[in-house]
């Protein structure tokens, strides 16, 4: 991505703050005319007050001064304040559109990007945009302006001189475009790791159980240093050019103004040109140089913004791979019956998942899918809520095809207990209530009974407005999964998916669970997977997975009679 498609597309978001930005320019443009009016005034201060002793002058222009500094001060909060303002609602307008668009992605893209990754990016990568937009754009324009009125006011006094000053700036801003690539490169570098560093610490906090209990703090210490080291190196190599990119620019000013002190000296020994106006001149060439050294300082800045910024869209151009499609219609109440026509599914390695899938689930069916870890159970599952696309092949849900209805519409009428339970760090009321808000207390009470929930709840130093913590950390295992059963119960689709509901679970916890799932199940067509198979030995119906095939389908007695891939799995659980 070019630079100019990055500040097209920075443009278009400061759009909608455009009556802020024209003023703050404006307020810019005053700014740097006072700043002007202040250099010119040199002028009259050495030959009307100091040379000429005017008292007229003395008195006027303190007055003038004190009221040009005023001006500039009210001009300068204004601009400063407004394109701050601006900087950070854009970042606030990114963050956001980022966050969004990381939500409509399907599973395969949290497989590609690591969560550290992503929370790097919408930290990380947009304060650094941030630090760009609001701050560097505040000094490069303000600096713009200056440097204007500036050469104007020296113009005006000895255009001369002022063509002498032409010829200077290309030299100066030769440093700020050759240091620029090296700015660049080194930001992406210290992004890429600064992401690692976050990967690293959010796997190490989220898995401190098991560093802890394999004795792992020295080892995990170690690794996280070494990618420290890493980060550190670079950004020192980025320290010792801006550090180099200054001294540079202020020997380069050095030899301008010597070279200026000589012309411009032979002309007043000559008389072509006042005291007055000599230094008039000097100060106003002393104050422009000022802002291209301070745009020197602030092009580090600049590059990680870009940088950043090139990383941020790169993100946001990511389409995602499931969507609506055109003309996609709301999926009427689920009725009849969920089909699987010959179903494939490949991973994006080519790996083949699923093979040649054909199944029919009626309305109300309990379903159970047994096999082999890694034999694709899950990957059925997730086929139903489009979490994955198939392949090939379609699924049909009372004769429409999932891929033709809003994915909005088929999730209402689904509804999940996986094993890994998902809790949020808010009150157990929000948990259950997650993606049912406008349910009644009653409903929610009843919901929590159902679940086998209530009892606990109650017994909470709060009750359903407890905060839960991180995950549900303040609960037990058997607790945590009541709450997601609750939830399940409280949306009321009729669809369910249970995967591996009870598996990580003690025995008492286990009995409390199944019992609330019997009444989540009850009038519902449930997917049920499960490897203690005396968990589903009720099920109206049992299929067996193997490599991604459907190899045996019955009830539990018929499939033992086969004495195949159901009757091992019951053989080597219960021997």
């Amino acid at each position: 991505m070019t630079n100019k498609e990055i500040l097209l597309r920075i443009y278009q978001a400061l759009k909608p703050y455009r009556s802020r930005l024209i003023v703050s320019m404006f307020a810019m443009a005053g700014v740097a005319l006072c700043t002007g009016a202040q250099t010119y005034m040199v002028k009259d201060l050495l030959d009307k007050i100091f040379i000429e002793k005017n008292e007229f002058y003395l008195y006027s222009l303190t007055i003038i001064i004190v009221f040009v500094f005023a001006v500039k001060g009210v001009f300068y909060y204004a601009y400063h304040y407004l394109l701050e303002n601006v900087g950070l609602a854009v970042i606030k307008d990114y963050r956001s559109k980022i966050f969004r668009h990381i939500h409509i992605q399907p599973l395969s893209f949290f497989h590609a990007y690591p969560t550290g990754t992503l929370i790097s990016r919408v930290i990380s990568d947009v304060t650094l945009m941030q630090q760009a937009v609001s701050g560097a754009l505040v000094g490069v324009l303000r600096d713009f302006f200056s440097v204007i009125v500036l050469m104007g006011v020296v113009f005006y006094l000895n255009w001369k001189l002022a063509l002498f000053c032409f010829l200077v700036l290309p030299v100066a801003a030769f440093p700020i475009v050759r240091f620029s690539k090296v700015f660049r490169r080194l930001s992406v570098r210290a992004q890429e790791e600064t992401a690692q560093v976050s990967n690293m610490l959010y796997e190490t906090i989220t898995g401190n159980r098991i560093v802890k209990a394999f004795n792992m703090e020295e080892h995990e210490n170690k690794r996280y240093n070494s990618q420290l080291d890493t980060l550190f190196n670079i950004t020192v190599q980025d320290a010792k050019f801006r550090c180099l990119q200054h001294p540079l620019m202020e020997f380069i000013g050095g030899v301008a103004i010597a070279m200026f002190i000589w012309f411009g000296g032979k002309l007043v020994i000559d008389s072509a040109m006042t005291p007055g106006e000599f230094f008039a001149l000097m100060t106003s060439l002393i104050v422009a140089y000022d802002p291209v050294k301070r745009i020197g300082k602030v092009n580090s800045t600049v590059q990680q913004g870009i940088a950043a910024a090139t990383r941020v869209f790169a993100l946001l151009d990511i389409e995602p791979e499931i969507s609506d499609e055109p003309g996609a219609v709301a999926l009427p109440p689920f009725t009849e019956s969920i089909v699987f026509n010959k179903v494939n599914f490949n991973y994006e390695d080519d790996t083949q998942a699923l093979t040649a899938v054909s199944l029919r689930v009626p309305a109300g069916q309990t379903l159970a899918i047994v096999g082999h870890s890694g034999g694709g159970k899950t990957t059925l599952t997730n086929l139903i809520p489009r979490f994955l696309e198939v392949s090939s092949g379609t699924i049909e849900i009372d004769g429409h095809d999932i891929r033709s209805v809003t994915m909005q519409s088929l999730r209402d009428q689904i509804a999940m207990v996986t094993q890994q339970t998902i809790l949020f760090n808010d009150t157990v009321r929000n948990n259950i209530a997650y993606g049912s808000f406008d349910c009644t207390d009653e409903q929610l009470e009843k919901a929590a009974e159902a679940a086998h929930a209530l009892n606990f709840i109650n017994d909470l130093p709060k009750g359903f407005d407890t905060i839960i913590g991180e995950g549900g950390a303040r609960l037990s295992g058997g607790e945590r999964q009541r709450i997601s059963i609750a939830r399940a119960l409280l949306k009321n689709a009729p669809i369910l998916i249970l995967d591996e509901a009870t598996s990580a679970l003690d025995t008492e916890s286990e009995r409390e669970v199944q019992s609330a799932l019997e009444n989540l199940m009850k009038n519902r067509t449930t997917f049920v997977i499960a490897h203690r198979l005396s968990t589903i030995k009720n099920a109206d119906r049992i299929i067996v997975i193997k490599n991604g095939r459907i190899v045996e389908d019955g009830s539990h007695d018929n499939l033992l009679e086969l004495r195949g891939e159901y009757e091992q799995l019951y053989t080597m659980q219960y021997n």
